[in-house]
């Protein structure tokens, strides 16, 4: 074990060896966190004695977890029952053995997916003679859920949000929600957590047993841990007070998931005597990817203050590249990882390209498309395979060609409009009995047994709209056309009413009139036949071999944990990155630089960053003021092409 502890530098080895009391240990990028901890679990149970099942090591991702066993074992050369999860791993293992202790449920609880809670809502909803319109199930679920972060249960949150005339309505749903799961003993994703916490406090026997069993806990990513976790980790860790807690302030950048970056700050003041140890050495980027890391990251107030530092050498300057347009920033970062794969013999594994918005990669991929260069997307779909877009698709392919079945049951009921299954099934049935089309048996609906005089109702909405937008395609080009879909359709309106899941699903559909826009600068032909023509040959050429390497592309969100040796950054500019909400709120603001923190860390060997002049999103083009991000980069470490 000593040989192994050799291999660690003075602060990791520091880390390992402070085994007894609160440790906080402040690992930077690339520090060699995980290292720090599967070492430290190892030490524990080869130097000094402790019962492995005495040790409870808590992640956030089942891979992590999974990775993290796998090398303490190897370090052990042994396999342990050790208890190394994610929360909520860790948190149904106690409630399968301990939740009979809470009134209304059993051991052979179920969990609720997202779907299942949609359902649940919709029941209650309809219970309570509450229109969905007003209140959609999905932006219900997520303010249940920012709730149970916070250990605010139902009667809670009523009082304290119960004067507001919304809210009250809201409290009443949560409440009746929570009755329903506890009579299907369900628990939902944050019932976990939240029922967990909530036995301890209620059972101080069942949480002394769990303060006894545990007698060292760590918790990697601490800087990304809510209330509920927070609370959780500090009641386990009360008796004993062995609590490692790993992570870095300056990659806190999950808020909006209910992370709060004062759990970390706030460490040694819940813990006044805790050893603090920083790791600053990184082993993965060059000191000029790191210098122009710190120099960004130091213009944030709240923060533990560290430099990252390395002994990889200095490194290639940063290539900065403002373009004309998103077409020629897109075109200059493919034509660089082309030249570079070819020139320094690299696979195209090696590169990643790193926005902040989903909606960035339809030009990129569009490029990739062109030059028949392979790409794969982390962390969500590729543009036109995304779920929205395939919608738009279906209603401007039924404009063009109503008696194409497949497009036209796709969207019959999308946004839903009243016809459901069996309405569908009647339509099918007849279509196939008279030998006509699914378009076809729309027309002659009133004359269809099985459908209801409602449903037929509906239908005749649903014609009449695609005899609207049918004499639009007519006489305005494919860009207007797509506007009028989802504005008339309903589409828009119902995903901008969700939850932030549904508002980036809203900018994706409004993206696609961006892409009909530069079809139309582009070709005479500015019809919705044409758009779709050209389109259609696009995605034909789109056949990726998931197996086969590939640039990788992602949000900056996403490629938080990853590592490439070339990165590129785009689209740095005031309005996107950071983004327009940041502008008048200095905390939003701050966690925005730290995702660019984030972003230039995940370069190795080199990093490039990209602007555009001006910028077609959404369907509107507009002019761009550069990011300050670019101006906080000192000018020595950056070279201008």
């Amino acid at each position: 074990m000593n040989n192994l502890l050799n291999n660690l530098n003075k602060q990791q080895r520091e880390a390992v060896e402070h085994t007894e009391g609160p440790l906080l240990i402040l690992a930077g990028a690339g520090s060699g966190k995980t290292r720090v901890l599967t070492h430290r679990i190892a030490y524990l149970i080869n130097v000094k004695n402790v019962n492995p099942s005495n040790i409870l090591a808590i992640t956030f991702t089942n891979k992590a977890a999974k990775e993290m066993k796998e090398r303490v074992e190897s370090l052990l050369e042994f396999s342990y029952d050790m208890w190394v999860s994610t929360f909520h791993s860790a948190c149904a293992r106690i409630l399968r053995m301990e939740i009979e202790k809470l009134e209304g449920y059993k051991r052979n609880f179920i969990i609720f997916d997202t779907d299942d809670q949609v359902r649940l809502i919709k029941e209650c909803l309809k219970e309570l003679n509450y229109n969905e319109k007003n209140f959609p199930p999905k932006e219900v679920l997520s303010t249940i859920s920012r709730a149970k972060d916070k250990l605010i249960g139902p009667d809670k949150f009523f009082d304290r949000y119960g004067r507001d005339f919304r809210t009250k309505k809201i409290a009443d749903i949560y409440s009746l929600y929570q009755k329903k799961l506890m009579a299907n003993n369900a628990l939902d994703f944050d019932d976990i957590l939240f029922k967990t916490v909530e036995l301890f406090q209620y059972r101080p026997d069942v949480l002394e047993h769990y303060q006894q069993k545990f007698k060292y806990i760590m918790v990697d990513e601490y800087q990304d841990t809510n209330y509920c976790q927070y609370m959780l980790v500090n009641l386990l860790a009360k008796n004993h007070r062995n609590l490692c807690v790993v992570g870095d302030d300056d990659q806190s950048i999950y808020s909006w998931r209910g992370a709060d970056i004062g759990n970390i700050l706030n460490f040694e003041k819940d813990f006044p005597d805790a050893k603090v140890i920083k790791l600053e050495q990184n082993y993965r980027s060059t000191q000029t990817i790191l210098d122009a890391a710190n120099s960004v990251i130091s213009n944030n107030f709240g923060r533990k203050k560290k430099r990252l530092w390395t002994d990889n050498g200095e490194g290639k300057p940063i290539v900065y590249y403002k373009a004309m347009d998103e077409r020629d920033e897109a075109d200059f970062i493919i034509e660089q990882i082309d030249r570079m794969a070819f020139q320094e013999q690299r696979s195209l594994n090696n590169f990643a390209i790193l926005y902040r918005t989903n909606t960035q990669s339809r030009v990129l991929e569009e490029m990739c498309m062109a030059r028949g260069i392979p790409y794969k997307i982390v962390g969500g779909f590729r543009f036109y395979d995304r779920a929205e877009v395939k919608d738009v698709i279906a209603y401007l392919r039924v404009i063009q060609n109503p008696e194409g079945d497949l497009s036209l049951k796709r969207i019959i009921n999308v946004p839903k409009r009243g016809i459901g299954k069996a309405t569908i099934n009647a339509l099918e049935a007849y279509a196939a009995e008279q030998g006509v089309s699914f378009y076809e048996s729309l027309l002659m609906a009133d004359n269809i047994d099985g459908i209801d005089k409602k449903a037929k109702g509906k239908i005749k909405e649903f014609l009449r709209l695609i005899a609207e937008l049918m004499s639009i395609a007519e006489e305005e080009p494919a860009s207007e056309v797509i506007n009028q879909v989802i504005i008339r359709s309903g589409y828009l309106e119902e995903l901008e009413k969700g939850d932030e899941e549904d508002q980036e699903r809203s900018k994706n559909i409004k993206e696609l009139i961006s892409a009909a826009l530069e079809y139309e600068e582009k070709n005479e032909d500015t019809s919705l036949g044409g758009f779709l023509e050209n389109m259609a040959l696009m995605s034909d050429i789109d056949g990726l071999d998931e197996r086969r390497e590939g640039i990788t592309m992602m949000t900056l969100h996403s490629a938080k944990g990853l590592e490439f040796p070339v990165v590129f950054i785009c689209g740095l500019e005031e309005g996107l990155f950071p983004t327009q909400r940041a502008y008048f709120d200095e905390y939003q603001l701050e966690e925005e630089r730290r995702l660019m923190y984030v972003g230039i860390t995940r370069a190795k060997e080199k990093l490039f960053l990209t602007s555009a002049f001006e910028r077609t999103l959404y369907g509107s083009t507009s002019y761009t003021m550069e990011s300050r991000f670019l101006k906080e980069i000192s000018k020595e470490l950056m070279i201008r092409v």
